[in-house]
């Protein structure tokens, strides 16, 4: 933009590599924008994990809960990175879309195959943005700590 015109309209001048013949070509003009702000998802926070009590025949699974709140703009889909320890090395993602109506408070269940301990990334997202949550679970046969 090289400044103002008489109409306070914004000039603009681009200057562009003409590959056949090696010169410049000068393009002036106007142009005009709207820009629409946002709020987006702002904060996601695991407020609780829950480990589910199963039966001895259903153990082959640890089922937790992990309940979830937000700030911002309602999520319209989940994902979950269930990762080793350090959060490098992903076991298993999961996403899905979710209807939030209200208030951003989220129950998010997620099976673990095996005792151990893991680092469990959580996205919550709309159509312009996301936010994240991690945490270190230990799971111990059933029970989570």
């Amino acid at each position: 933009t090289t400044g103002p015109s008489s109409d306070s309209s914004p000039t603009v001048e681009s200057v562009e590599d003409n590959p056949d013949g090696g010169c410049h070509i000068y393009r002036n003009g106007y142009y005009e924008s709207s820009i629409a702000v946002v709020e987006g998802i702002l904060e996601v926070n695991i407020i609780q994990m829950t480990s589910i009590q199963m039966t001895e025949s259903q153990a082959e699974n640890s089922l937790v809960d992990f309940v979830v709140t937000c700030q911002g703009s309602l999520p319209t889909d989940v994902c979950t990175v269930v990762s080793d320890p350090t959060c490098q090395v992903s076991r298993s993602v999961v996403c899905y879309p979710v209807v939030v109506t209200d208030e951003c408070l989220l129950t998010i269940r997620r099976a673990f195959e095996e005792p151990g301990t893991y680092c469990i990334n959580i996205t919550l997202g709309d159509d312009t943005s996301q936010a994240l949550a991690s945490a270190l679970i230990s799971v111990n046969g059933g029970e989570s700590t």
